[in-house]
């Protein structure tokens, strides 16, 4: 892996698991945010945990298409969150680490591999 593909993956994993444990520790404005549509402190701390562990097996190059690929999905919750709130500047930024995530999920994607 290149200089750059491993910048990207450092990157994508310190957002995630920032992401994740601002989320774990219920931080007040992600519990503030995520309460308007629906999210309890329990689910807001298991989407978080969602969050650590996909950027924790981004670091395995074995576990690296999974961990981006729970990100991902995780990500897209917030996006479509963060589109309903009318946040456009952070969705944009949401949009950029998903395709980023997509192209690390390219890179990393090894069929038949157990």
């Amino acid at each position: 892996m290149n200089a750059v593909n491993t910048t990207i993956v450092v990157i994508l994993v310190l957002l995630a698991v920032s992401s994740g444990i601002a989320k774990i520790l219920l931080m007040e404005q992600d519990v503030v945010f995520f309460a308007k549509y629906g999210f309890s402190n329990p689910v807001l701390i298991a989407f978080g945990l969602a969050q650590l562990l996909g950027g924790l097996l981004m670091t395995v190059k074995r576990s690296r298409f999974a961990g981006a690929a729970i990100v991902a999905i995780t990500f897209l919750v917030s996006l479509a969150l963060l589109l309903i709130e009318g946040n456009i500047a952070v969705s944009i930024v949401s949009v950029v680490a998903m395709l980023l995530l997509g192209v690390v999920m390219k890179q990393s994607w090894q069929p038949g591999v157990r």
